[in-house]
Parts: structure tokens; C-alpha cells; sequence
């Protein structure tokens, strides 16, 4: 899908793969049963696909996609799926001319978020993972707070991350009956309509929630690839091969790809050939990737200097805030073009 003319390196989307992550998860969750995860993409021409597609709410992780989303007409039911204390940014969002609504999990954002003019919340509930999110017991008292403030309490929400990147579906599914426990005696606690929670890597095994809030599958990465899931990886950065080289006994080769343009913390990222095969990648630098063949490999398949190879982000969510656009390609023509304009916080 590589377009040899492109300036590299570039984030670029295989629209036919890209086309089918969305319709698999229209069908599978139609309408506001999903609630597309902005900080996966960052960009609102992305989510005006999703919204073609019946996904016309959205969550997000911080407050500028928010405001973003909301400024390009995507503000129908926004959620911002994280706590935040600022000040000027939950005044930001309380100004928009758009549904907002914020997770909560303390006093202090409770606090926050009625003094900044919020209209509504969600109870973030800690259900394993160990980051934001307020134990179970304490939700009913956080929501009667707001209330109390004239803040809407409309749910709650749980994210179940700690299983997110567990590549056995059955490892997944039973971490989730216990973490779903605690959300659904959270939600016994404070009422409401909504029920959120979930992610790509659990999208059709919670049953629980009232909706999932799933981002990665629209373009998908090489750690989530190893889970099972009916998505395609439709996101690769091109990069362009500026050197070859030997050490010992083995070739080796070089492109334009390096930590500058990748999201590393789920390790390394793989290298596509023209072959579809799977190079062996030694390691990334600021600016380089040096990779080489698998030893049983047609040594034929070894790029020439200036040849264009696909390498595959291990993570989308920060590989893409590395970048400005998206280049959409089908069948090696550039079809569109969509800015990563949701960067920032």
C-alpha cells in the first residue's frame, strides 16, 4: 500500500483494511453501543468516518480532543475518559456548545469539574487496573456529591486495561468477571443510564457495560494483532531504506524510521516486506531502523537502497501523535488525507 513518492517518514492507512475495521465493528456493536476512543487516532477526519458508520459518540483522554471534536461538529455526546483538575481546560469544555461529559473519582475532581461549570459525570471505578478510578464502595458517596452540586450523575465507567493487552481470549475473559463485578456493584451504588468501559481487546467478550470504548481497531498495531481479533492492521509508518550494510555474517538493513516517528512501549515494531514477510528488526534509534532477513529468508526479498518498506507500530495511540497527517491509500493510489489535529492536551 506504500506509495514510492511519499516524503518518509509517513503515517499511511490501507483504506480497504481500514474500511473493514469499521464496518466489523458497526456490525458488531452498532450505533452508541460503541464509543470510539479519540486518543487512539487524534485526527477528526478519522471520526467523521465513524460517525458515517453510526458511532456519533465519542470518549477521549484528554481535554483538547475534547474541544476538538466539539469545534468540528462531533460534539453530539462527548465524554472525557479521564480526570483532570485544570482548571481552564474544564472551563473550556463546559463552554462548548456540544454534550460533555467528565469522569470523576475523587472530591477534588468532583470539585473541580462543579466549579468549572460541568453538567454531567461519570464515576470512574477502579476495576483492576492500577491507575484512576475510585474503589466501589466509594461511588455512591462521589455521586450523591455531585448531585448535591446540581451536576448530572449519569453512570459510571470502568476500564479494564490490565487486560487489555493479554493476547489469550480465555486469559481475557475471565479477568473480566470480577472486574465487571466491582463496576456493576459501583453502578448498584450511583444509578444512572451508562454503563462504560471496555477497549478494543475486549469489545465482544463485556457483556456488561452499556457501551465500549474501543479506539484501536480502526486502524489496529502488532500488539493487538497477536490477540485473536477480527481487525485488520490498517496503519503503517512508511519508511524509505537509505542504507544496507553487513555485520558478520549477517546482512542488514537500514530506513528512515526511527523512534522519532514510533510509539515504543509496547517493544519493537515490525517491518513488512514486498513479500508480505516479516523482516527481523535488531533495533530503532532517533531517526533509523536497522532490520535484517529471517536467516531461512529468499534473499531476494532484501530491499534495495531507496525501495519503500511498511513498518508496523507495536502501539498506534502514541506512534500517531508523533505525526501530522494521515495518507489514505487504495490499491497504491492516494485517496485522501487526514490531519492528526487532536494532538495536544
Amino acid at each position: 500500500m506504500l506509495l514510492p513518492s511519499l516524503s518518509t517518514p509517513a503515517l499511511v492507512v490501507d483504506a480497504d483494511a481500514f474500511d473493514h475495521n469499521v464496518r466489523t465493528m458497526a456490525e458488531a456493536l452498532p450505533g452508541p453501543r460503541c464509543r470510539p476512543h479519540v486518543k487512539a487516532f487524534k485526527s477528526t477526519g478519522l471520526a467523521r468516518r465513524l460517525a458515517t458508520a453510526g458511532h456519533r459518540t465519542f470518549c477521549a483522554a484528554t481535554p483538547r480532543e475534547i474541544v476538538g471534536m466539539a469545534r468540528a461538529g462531533l460534539g453530539e455526546d462527548l465524554l472525557l475518559a479521564n480526570e483532570t483538575l485544570d482548571a481552564g481546560r474544564l472551563a473550556a469544555m463546559a463552554a462548548l456548545d456540544a454534550r460533555v461529559t467528565v469522569a470523576v473519582d475523587s472530591d477534588e475532581t468532583v470539585d473541580a469539574a462543579v466549579r468549572a461549570g460541568i453538567r454531567a459525570v461519570l464515576i470512574d471505578v477502579n476495576v483492576g487496573l492500577a491507575r484512576c478510578g475510585c474503589v466501589p464502595a466509594d461511588a455512591g458517596r462521589l455521586a450523591e456529591r455531585a448531585r448535591r452540586a446540581g451536576v448530572e450523575v449519569r453512570g459510571v465507567m470502568g476500564y479494564e486495561g490490565h487486560l487489555m493487552g493479554k493476547p489469550d481470549r480465555a486469559e481475557r475473559a475471565a479477568g473480566l468477571e470480577p472486574a465487571m463485578a466491582a463496576l456493576l456493584d459501583a453502578h448498584g451504588r450511583v444509578g444512572g443510564d451508562v454503563i462504560s468501559g471496555g477497549g478494543t481487546g475486549t469489545f465482544d467478550l463485556n457483556h456488561w457495560v452499556t457501551e465500549i470504548q474501543a479506539g484501536s481497531y480502526t486502524l489496529m498495531d502488532t500488539a493487538y494483532a497477536k490477540a485473536g481479533l477480527p481487525f485488520r492492521e490498517a496503519l503503517a509508518v512508511a519508511a524509505t531504506v537509505i542504507a544496507r550494510g553487513r555485520s558478520g555474517d549477517r546482512s542488514y538493513v537500514v530506513a528512515d524510521c526511527g523512534l522519532k516517528a514510533l510509539g515504543m512501549d509496547h517493544g519493537l515494531p515490525d517491518v513488512e516486506l514486498a513479500d508480505g514477510s516479516r523482516a527481523s528488526v535488531w533495533f530503532c534509534s532517533d531517526e533509523h531502523i536497522t532490520f535484517s532477513l529471517p536467516r531461512d529468508a529468499d534473499p531476494a526479498v532484501l530491499p534495495e537502497l531507496g525501495s519503500p518498506v511498511a513498518v508496523r507500530p507495536a502501539h498506534v495511540d502514541p506512534t500517531v501523535a508523533l505525526h501530522e497527517r494521515f495518507v489514505v491509500v487504495r490499491d497504491g493510489v492516494a485517496v485522501d488525507e487526514w490531519a492528526v489535529d487532536l494532538r495536544g492536551w
